[in-house]
């Protein structure tokens, strides 16, 4: 293979995706032991690949860098010591960084097979966003029967936990920064959601909640939208921190920390799912894939594009009111 070169995205620096990232052609990859050789089929577009692109993230690669870490895709060829996959055999992986590529090498043991059932387009989403969704709501350790608050209940993570908690009997509140989002997440299937830009939106959380206690939070915004969703919260209630879309900076009322007695706590899947043991992580996969391929787990995508479209998706994925994700065709 030695001399046969492949497309992929690269970046020289760090930056605004629409502007650094750019198509070059690259050795192709080889799989050595242990690993497996994947021509990508289709690949996301997360929020946490384009802050590593901007040098924003907790992982920063050497310049320069490749980009993408989520993917579908085919078997090409296994690397000694693989005998679990075939060639030929569709694959995900969550975890490969540079996906954003024709072909892609990943570790065989952390590639998750595809069932027929399950779509490209799904397929393309299940491992970084689903199985986050997953493990964040088994992270809160509420039962069926509780209440949890959501803020950017109609990202990808907040559609996927309302519908996940549903099939666990959880109910979920979900926070909208305008009103559109609601009517978005109803044509979904997705209730029991306000819009914060409405004066009167406590009263109508008080109207879908009613005087039962919200045991649990889920901050996706920072700034003042984590405080929403802590003052939100019954005594002893848990604050978890998935995400800072609008500010890396918590506004939260000490009053509501002290007097309710609030635990505030991070969730970083780079930290969560390695400590996660193989039981564990099984069963999540399992509920997740029973959950796609029988439609009660929703996965839109909003639109596709090339490689060399890269700056036009990096756009199309930062829009509001995106009712999709964004993926990547090599």
């Amino acid at each position: 293979m030695e001399g046969i070169s492949m497309r992929a995205l690269v970046q020289p620096r760090f930056g605004d995706p629409a502007e650094v990232l750019a198509v070059q052609d690259v050795p192709d990859p080889e799989p050595g032991p242990g690993q497996a050789l994947v021509r990508v089929l289709l690949s996301p577009i997360h929020n946490h690949d384009l802050w590593t692109v901007r040098g924003s993230y907790g992982f920063k690669p050497d310049m320069p860098a490749r980009a993408g870490t989520e993917a579908v895709g085919v078997v090409e060829a296994l690397g000694e010591g693989v005998d679990h996959l075939q060639v030929g055999q569709r694959v995900a992986t969550g975890g490969s960084f540079g996906a954003w590529a024709e072909l892609i090498v990943a570790p065989a043991k952390g590639l998750v097979p595809v069932p027929d059932a399950i779509s490209d387009e799904a397929a393309a989403q299940l491992v970084s966003m689903p199985f986050s969704a997953i493990a964040l709501l088994d992270f809160l350790e509420v039962s069926e029967g509780d209440w949890i608050v959501q803020n950017a209940a109609n990202g990808a993570v907040g559609r996927l936990v309302a519908q996940l908690a549903a099939a666990r009997g959880v109910r979920v509140l979900g926070l909208v920064r305008r009103g559109d989002g609601v009517a978005e997440l109803a044509e979904q299937g997705i209730g029991d959601v306000v819009a914060t830009d409405d004066d009167g939106w406590r009263d109508r959380v008080r109207g879908i909640v009613g005087d039962a206690p919200i045991v649990a939070g889920v901050d996706s915004v920072g700034g003042a939208a984590a405080g929403d969703v802590v003052s939100l919260l019954a005594e002893d209630g848990v604050l978890v921190v998935f995400g800072a879309m609008a500010s890396p900076t918590l506004e939260i009322s000490s009053g509501d920390v002290i007097f309710k007695q609030v635990t505030v706590k991070g969730f970083w899947g780079s930290k969560v799912f390695p400590a996660m043991d193989n039981e564990k992580r099984a069963r999540l996969m399992g509920e997740l894939v029973s959950g796609i391929a029988s439609g009660t787990l929703t996965l839109p995508v909003e639109k596709v594009y090339g490689l060399d479209e890269i700056s036009d998706a990096a756009r199309a994925s930062a829009e509001p009111g995106r009712r999709g994700k964004i993926l990547l065709r090599p």
